[in-house]
């Protein structure tokens, strides 16, 4: 069968949102020869991973919304992205995992393409800069308890609670740092099981799973743009700037829904909710069916904010694209990074504040402090601040995530659906491609 074609018994689909979930759930859905429509509210597509344009000094630069990493584990992502025609060396850079200091301290696995991630992770341990025997034998004994155990642990136990025999100087510059950039969620706070999950998937996966890949391109470019085109070739639809208001269910078992001004968008076999879990549930309510079992999970998610702050510090290069910096109330942000290296505008920084509970003006100022005591920087000048209030969900011990199905005919998807992974891009994808094989 033609990709694309209307297969026999092919369904009208609806999807409500352009982000990875939304991009990836459209595209599974006419692959398997339905017809899709997307209704997407931004006429930027990406969702909470997608480009933002600032203008500074009658110069634009295409920033985003926030700065994220992808990893050499997160396959259907990277599957999906080539399937739609992204140019994967163009559009990725590929380097070990580094979460390396200023000074240098820290961990850096070795660039040995044909090396299990577990073992690089071995010889990083064993390399790493400014850990003692003591330390570097307390991080091997815990993660060697990890693999007996199968990356299980009782769901009630946090990050902190997983890792209360690592030294402190393993906690502060090596598990803090990949607590919060996996889960966005503080180590005490953070769930144990979901953690252990990332850690299987990724350090002690096969080779390359570990790897970093940090785009070079504005997160729209990297998937929603390239998915979005694949879909308008194949005959799907697509509708930037249409927000969906209602959904409303149908004698005949189709959705009818409605846009501003109770404009009729179509009816359609079944619907796709990709857009954020408030936007979900309005559109759930609005349908008057009686979904208390997916509307209470899905009301009860705490969230977590995410800052970006951009920056260009003239002249400057960092050591690395990423860097790891020290964190603590008085400098907030937890990573640099250098886009200058990753084909953006030479000097062009992005500090990242996961989890952080402050005010623009309040981390400018701070940034400001860290990037000149803690990277030697003293000519920074802001570009932009971006806050994210709902980043991620609060990925907490024992949380209970909203199931894929709502109703008949009415699915979500995205990363906080239930399933192993904590919100990343990863999840999102997955969630998606799920979300389509169920129809």
């Amino acid at each position: 069968m033609k990709i694309g074609a209307i297969k026999i018994g092919a369904k009208k689909i609806a999807v409500i949102g352009a982000g990875w979930a939304g991009c990836a759930a459209a595209v599974e859905a006419t692959r398997a020869g339905h017809h899709v429509s997307v209704f997407e509210a931004s006429r930027t597509p990406g969702g909470r991973a997608r480009r933002v344009d600032v203008a500074h000094d009658g110069e634009t630069f295409a920033l985003d919304n926030g700065q994220h990493i992808l990893i050499g584990a997160y396959l259907e992502t990277l599957k999906l992205m080539a399937d739609v025609g992204v140019d994967m060396a163009a559009s990725l850079h590929r380097m070990p995992l580094t979460l390396q200091f200023p000074d240098g301290s820290g961990l850096k696995l070795p660039k040995l393409p044909k090396l299990p991630s577990s073992l690089s992770a071995l010889l990083g341990i064993v390399r790493a800069r400014g850990w003692s025997w003591a330390d570097k034998l307390s991080l091997l004994k815990t993660a060697t308890h990890w693999q007996l155990r199968k990356f299980q642990c009782p769901p009630h136990q946090s990050v902190a609670d997983l890792c209360s025999k690592v030294s402190p100087r393993i906690m502060t510059t090596l598990i803090e740092p990949l607590c919060v950039s996996a889960l966005n969620t503080p180590a005490d706070r953070a769930s144990g099981q979901v953690f252990l999950r990332v850690l299987r998937d990724s350090l002690f996966a096969g080779i390359g799973g570990s790897d970093l890949l940090l785009p070079r391109v504005d997160l729209s470019a990297l998937l929603p743009d390239a998915a979005l085109a694949w879909l308008t070739v194949q005959g799907s639809e697509v509708h930037l700037g249409i927000r969906v208001q209602s959904i409303t269910p149908q004698i005949s078992r189709s959705w009818q829904l409605g846009g501003a001004a109770n404009v009729a968008l179509g009816t359609f076999d079944n619907v796709i909710l990709a857009c954020p879990p408030a936007d979900a549930a309005r559109l759930v309510q609005s349908s008057s069916l009686l979904c208390d079992a997916w509307l209470a999970p899905t009301q009860a998610l705490q969230h977590e904010a995410i800052a970006t702050v951009y920056a260009l510090a003239p002249g400057r290069r960092l050591a690395e694209p990423m860097l790891a910096l020290a964190s603590n109330p008085v400098y907030p942000a937890q990573f640099v990074f250098d886009r200058g290296q990753l084909d953006g505008p030479a000097g062009l920084l992005a500090f990242v504040i996961s989890a952080n509970q402050q005010g623009s003006a309040e981390l400018t100022g701070q940034v400001t402090a860290q990037a000149r005591d803690q990277l030697g920087i003293s000519n920074l000048h802001i570009l932009q601040t971006v806050i994210e209030k709902r980043a991620t969900f609060a990925c907490t011990p024992g949380l209970q995530r909203p199931p894929q199905s709502i109703a008949p005919g009415l699915l979500a998807c995205g990363d906080y659906v239930d399933g192993p992974y904590p919100a990343t891009l990863e999840g999102a994808v997955r969630s998606g491609l799920h979300a389509a094989s169920l129809i």
